[in-house]
């Protein structure tokens, strides 16, 4: 396996781990991608994963306790929805863009 395919398959793997369970998992994964890797692209889509995971968590923390004033609900599906879509669009960028290293938007880069 050459240099391009490794780094679109590890990538790919950091960004569609948020589709292995919501648990710890799912977070690990880019973290020990982040760990093992030398690949300076494959380092930057780990760690935007990374503050993906992180993000959705604080978003959905702070949407629950929006639901006490009624306008958690919608903005609750509308992070279901962006859970499911924003990696399924980072997966597909950095497979036909290797080079540049996929950016979520509307996040807080904590790392």
């Amino acid at each position: 396996m050459d240099n391009l395919d490794r780094r679109k398959l590890l990538s790919a793997l950091a960004h569609g781990a948020i589709f292995f369970s919501s648990t710890i998992i799912s977070i690990g994964i880019p973290i020990a991608i982040l760990l093992i890797t030398d690949d300076p692209v494959v380092k930057e889509n780990a760690k935007e994963s990374i503050n993906f995971h992180i993000n959705l968590f604080l978003y959905a923390i702070i949407f629950a306790v929006l639901v006490l004033v009624a306008i958690g609900i919608p903005l609750l599906v509308l992070l279901g929805i962006a859970s499911i879509l924003l990696p399924i669009i980072a997966i597909v960028r950095v497979a036909t863009e290797p080079e540049t290293p996929y950016r979520y938007p509307f996040i807080l880069r904590l790392l």
